[in-house]
């Protein structure tokens, strides 16, 4: 147990996205202003928190032996039941009672949706890059729960292959805002991540009806859980998950946005491109938000070393990796709105490119979604 302690002292300061969880109970229960709490803790004071703490340019020791991650690793196992109960808590007394209209019911599951895409997706993210089927089940389930299910595999077997260059559909290009990359993602992602899993269970001659093929459980987990809402809460019950499912989906893909926003890997020529280097995220030391998102702001190093628990993940300095002005809270809200996105991300785009790449002239093929060789 002693050999826990450290790990418990360095776990602590991550367990504030816990606090969020107590907001969305606190808005069921109460309902009027409460429902505020939850947008008011998790994007704007956690934002204020990261104005008045100093950043944190600290780095665990990546070789840190597992067993000193036991309370960083029960972190990230216990949101789901936490999530559960939240969601079905909320279920009850938005149908089931009647301290809160209708309209009221509505911006509850809105405002819920932030805990499920904004700190849910992001355990589920963690989760799924882990070796442990266990975790990766939890991560699964979480995503199910956000009716996305197939985001593992656009995730780890699109998106981490492919960041940064035409063939990877979540990697924002140069000038494009959120709204048009969200409609252009949501069918993009999904037919790539189909194509992607027909095409191993052909290299193993499997149809693509066998039981291996992950997109049955991407189908009937969320039905499980859509199932559970028409249980509690009737048609009413399905449309409020249904809400949540949406924002949460959307703040997903926020963060997507924000995190490789006009970045790419250089091209080689003949389709091939250079290596995933930490410089081809965006990346931020924000003290809170880091300790809200489980270290994601430190997304420069997940691309370069996946495998890394997010305790471990590193931070880097200006000369090393691109650095975003804020959190990402505050960056997404900007996203929203693509004037503001881009005076604010476009000079630092261009700033990237002539400190990373100065000998390209030519970066229209690189804006485009179109292979450069074509």
């Amino acid at each position: 147990m002693s050999k826990n302690i450290p790990s418990l002292r360095s776990a602590a300061p991550f367990a504030v996205s816990l606090i969020l969880a107590v907001t969305v109970i606190i808005a069921a229960v109460f309902g009027g202003w409460a429902i505020a709490l939850i947008p008011f803790y998790g994007l704007i004071l956690s934002s204020v928190f990261d104005r008045m703490v100093t950043d944190n340019t600290a780095n665990l020791d990546p070789t840190t032996d597992e067993n000193m991650l036991y309370w960083h690793t029960k972190l990230t196992v216990i949101w789901f039941p936490i999530q559960v109960f939240f969601i079905v808590f909320a279920l009850f007394a938005a149908t089931r009672f009647d301290h809160m209209s209708t309209a009221q019911s509505v911006s509850l599951f809105a405002a819920i949706g932030i805990a499920t895409g904004g700190i849910g997706i992001v355990y589920a993210h963690e989760l799924i890059h882990q070796k442990n089927k266990l975790e990766r089940d939890l991560g699964d389930a979480l995503l199910a729960m956000v009716l996305y299910g197939h985001f593992r595999t656009k995730h780890i077997l699109i998106h981490h292959r492919h960041v940064g260059t035409p063939a990877d559909p979540v990697s924002a290009r140069y000038n494009e805002g959120f709204h048009r990359f969200f409609f252009r993602l949501i069918p993009e992602g999904l037919i790539a991540s189909w194509k992607v899993e027909t095409a191993r269970l052909a290299t193993r001659n499997l149809p693509i009806h066998d039981k291996s093929n992950p997109f049955w459980r991407y189908a009937l987990w969320p039905l499980a859980f859509l199932a559970m809402a028409a249980v509690i809460g009737g048609w009413f019950g399905i449309g409020l998950y249904l809400m949540q499912a949406l924002i949460a989906v959307m703040f997903l893909e926020l963060t997507n946005y924000v995190e490789h926003y006009g970045l790419v890997r250089k091209h080689l020529g003949e389709g091939k491109y250079e290596h995933v280097r930490p410089h081809h995220s965006w990346n931020s030391s924000r003290r809170f938000t880091n300790y809200l998102l489980i270290n994601l702001q430190r997304h420069s190093d997940h691309h370069y070393k996946p495998d890394r628990r997010f305790p471990l993940l590193q931070t880097y300095s200006e000369t090393e990796a691109p650095q975003l002005p804020y959190g990402y809270p505050i960056m997404a809200a900007m996203a929203l709105i693509p004037p503001l996105w881009r005076r604010v991300m476009n000079p630092r785009v261009r700033k990237w490119r002539a400190m990373y790449y100065p000998e390209i002239t030519d970066w229209k093929p690189y804006n485009k979604a179109t292979n450069p060789t074509r």
